[in-house]
């Protein structure tokens, strides 16, 4: 088990174990290998845990911002110093290829914590003049955060939710999801090693079991999970019952409109990024690709080239641009979309199978996957499959287009490609997507807010919006003059 950790949970400030519970496996995707076994939290733990950052977040809300933003600096230099071994790591974990983690994980998670350390001291309240009397504002915690993580950027995520937690005084309890356990408790110990207070930040793991009491827990005061939209709506279901502030950031079936004078190398390596990046396993990736019939055949005759220069691999090897899927159950599900599409009547362009990587047979690895004459009532152009599954749409009508791009129950992010900018703008102002781009896709600075529509989440990560979800305003009236009563 080469990436077993001191203990499975992180809390006050160290590494503790749970006392009861059976054990759970960490897996390497690329051979299945058990390279971690996991503790689940226990009452007990859950008990420390919220205990820890009750103290914690007393110490840290009395911290002056300033000296939060240091702190959040200093951890996002630990996280790069320690760069190379973090993204081992959770190349190990999560199975995505090395030459992905380095550059897409911990290096993006520093800059997160960076860019809201930098925050810390602007984020003060506002003077109101009254006339003579005035009124002023303050920017308070929420106290107790509750974080759960996914499985596809284990240690990115949880600096999404930490970082502007933290910076407004808020202490966090994360849980990571149970597949990709180990690099948030490598964040915890950056974040101690950088000075944050014992208890202000801690993990616990487990399951949907563990997460349900967390939500319910009454000292916890606010909830983010990223997740799948059946889990988001079983966590904002709980949430509402106890009136907990809740930020949810789920999945999508995003659009990426192509028009005919798009410069197609340029498009055609936005498609790529947005299906086949991470082996598919983004909730951003623009899976519905409307290509106009002008170009539609060139198009799909460039992607089919472009696709088969893909290196399916040793994780590890950073020669390798396609890894394994997460898990085996991942690898099922993608397996059948693949074989739906086929019985729907969808094209098969290339893929549409199991990969074998000879020297990883117990990999979990499957062909980069390309469907043309794609229709919108096929369930691989309806249904999040989140693998290496890309669908091509035709279209001619820009109207036409952006009503059918519309017609979904998500609404996480859209992108167009257009050489005609008037257009590029009119067309995203009517996509109903929270996140969209205009002649690139699926790059989400820390400065951009980050978020869906419709059944895609609701609120903001990143950038100013996301203190928003992690604070609460204080509004105080001062009398200067006398006070009149009817009596």
């Amino acid at each position: 088990m080469r990436a077993q950790p001191k203990a499975s949970h992180y809390i006050g400030g160290a590494y503790t174990e749970s006392q009861s519970g059976t054990p759970f496996d960490s897996l390497y995707p690329a051979t299945g290998e058990v390279i971690a076994q996991i503790h689940p939290a226990d009452d007990a733990i859950i008990a420390a845990a919220i205990s820890a950052a009750k103290e914690g977040q007393k110490v840290w809300a009395a911290t002056p911002p300033a000296e939060r933003g240091r702190v959040l600096r200093r951890a996002a230099e630990i996280l790069r110093e320690k760069n190379h071994e973090l993204s081992v790591l959770e190349t190990l974990d999560t199975g995505k290829p090395l030459q992905e983690t380095l550059i897409a994980d911990a290096a993006s998670g520093a800059d997160c914590l960076e860019y809201y350390g930098g925050l810390a001291a602007t984020l003060t309240g506002e003077h109101i003049d009254l006339g003579g009397s005035f009124a002023y504002t303050k920017r308070e915690p929420l106290g107790i955060c509750f974080g759960i993580g996914a499985w596809n950027y284990p240690i990115q995520i949880a600096c999404w939710k930490a970082a502007p937690a933290l910076v407004c005084g808020n202490a966090m309890i994360f849980k990571p999801s149970e597949v990709t356990p180990l690099s948030a408790l490598k964040l915890a110990e950056a974040l101690m090693e950088a000075g944050l207070p014992a208890g202000v930040f801690n993990v616990i793991q487990g399951f949907g079991d563990i997460g349900a009491k967390m939500v319910a827990h009454p000292d916890i005061a606010k909830v983010s999970l990223t997740g799948s939209v059946p889990t988001g709506a079983k966590v904002a279901a709980l949430a509402g019952e106890h009136l907990k502030k809740t930020t949810l950031e789920l999945g999508g079936k995003s659009p990426l409109i192509i028009f005919d004078d798009a410069d197609i190398e340029n498009a055609i390596s936005a498609a790529i990024n947005a299906n086949f990046y991470s082996t598919g396993q983004i909730c951003s990736n623009g899976t519905r690709v409307f290509v106009h019939t002008a170009i539609k055949e060139q198009f799909l005759k460039r992607l089919a080239e472009r696709t088969s220069d893909a290196v399916l691999g040793d994780p590890l090897d950073e020669a390798t641009s396609i890894g394994p899927l997460v898990s085996k159950a991942q690898l099922d599900k993608v397996l059948s979309y693949m074989q739906i599409g086929q019985d729907e009547g969808a094209r098969l362009i290339c893929g549409g199978s199991a990969a074998k990587v000879d020297s990883l047979p117990d990999g979990f690895f499957v062909q980069p996957t390309v469907f043309a004459d794609v229709n919108d009532n096929m369930r691989i152009a309806q249904e999040e499959i989140f693998g290496p599954v890309l669908s091509v749409l035709n279209f001619d009508d820009e109207d036409d287009v952006i009503a059918r791009a519309n017609d979904t129950e998500f609404g996480l992010a859209a992108g167009v490609f257009t050489k005609d900018i008037q257009r590029a703008h009119r067309v995203i102002d009517q996509l109903q997507a929270g996140t969209c781009w205009i002649n690139t896709y699926n790059l989400t600075p820390i400065e951009m807010p980050f978020g869906g529509y419709k059944k895609s989440g609701m609120g903001r990560e990143n950038g100013h919006a996301a203190i928003e979800y992690y604070s609460q305003i204080k509004s105080v009236y001062v009398e200067m003059g006398g006070v009149e009563a009817a009596f």
